[in-house]
């Protein structure tokens, strides 16, 4: 079965576990000083957050899967549609998988994955070397949202 996967790059690790915490009513599955990850099944996503000198904001989308055959399928269909996409597998962010990254149009970065066991430090080296990018994502603009202002779409109004 997939699963929807954000990563989020924030400034303040600490106020922003405090806020997903209360989005999603649960506490972080997983909780490293400077990540944290959500494994929700309502909805279904695994939802992580990094402070690692990043710009803030989505740093890249993905689909986990569960097994090496899903995965396989995943990347079939970025070759049948003609998507580049790099093969990448070892330890990335606090996971060893097997992945394949595209960008979008818009240069975000996608990863499809099957994690295969968790690991203890990011990127599996000492912090000191780990870099300072949130994961392992290639290099993409974050996301930028426009906030509209609270009067333009009051509730009822279809607009939001």
């Amino acid at each position: 079965m997939k699963r929807f996967h954000v990563h989020v790059s924030v400034d303040d690790l600490a106020a922003s576990i405090r806020f997903y915490s209360a989005v999603f009513a649960s506490t972080p599955t997983v909780q490293k000083p400077d990540y944290a990850k959500w494994m929700l099944d309502d909805p279904r996503i695994n939802f992580a957050i990094s402070q690692r000198g990043a710009p803030v904001g989505v740093d890249h989308l993905g689909i986990q899967v569960d097994s090496a055959e899903e995965l396989a399928g995943l990347h079939a269909q970025l070759q049948a549609a003609e998507l580049a996409s790099v093969a990448e597998s070892g330890t990335c962010c606090y996971a060893e998988s097997n992945k394949h990254w595209t960008t979008d149009p818009s240069g975000i970065a996608w990863e499809s994955y099957h994690t295969l066991a968790d690991a203890p430090t990011f990127n599996g080296q000492p912090d000191a070397q780990a870099g300072a990018s949130a994961c392992c994502a290639p290099a993409a603009e974050p996301v930028r949202f426009t906030v509209r202002p609270k009067t333009s779409c009051a509730p009822g109004s279809g607009c939001c």
